[in-house]
């Protein structure tokens, strides 16, 4: 919690993200996204993430950014809240096969195993 990422952290995170079982995984990348770490994920967290992971890995999409971010609210925003608790998040990424795809598919590294 230093605002820093040192050599352990990072190799800690990379081994969770290559060999993590799901549940740890979708833990770490709600922490992740969690941006003002206040335990819950509103809909403006969310979007930017979608937007740097369309950013990051380019290609069409059918839906804009904005479009795909409310349709992950209507789903798996059960109690309505506009806000997605971490329960939430990987009970919805459980069930919601197109929403699972693009967390596992925005830390996919790997490319950059593939590299080193």
């Amino acid at each position: 919690q230093d605002g820093y990422i040192d050599f352990m952290e990072y190799v800690a995170a990379l081994s969770l993200v290559l060999r993590g079982k799901m549940e740890q995984k979708l833990r770490w990348y709600f922490k992740l996204y969690d941006v003002d770490g206040n335990g819950c994920i509103d809909r403006h967290e969310l979007l930017n993430i979608i937007k740097a992971i369309r950013a990051i890995n380019g290609g069409d999409h059918e839906t804009s950014a904005e479009e795909f971010t409310n349709r992950v609210f209507d789903r798996i925003d059960i109690n309505g809240d506009g806000e997605l608790s971490l329960e939430e998040f990987v009970e919805g990424a459980r069930k919601d096969e197109e929403f699972m795809e693009v967390m596992m598919k925005s830390l996919d590294l790997s490319h950059i195993v593939s590299m080193i």
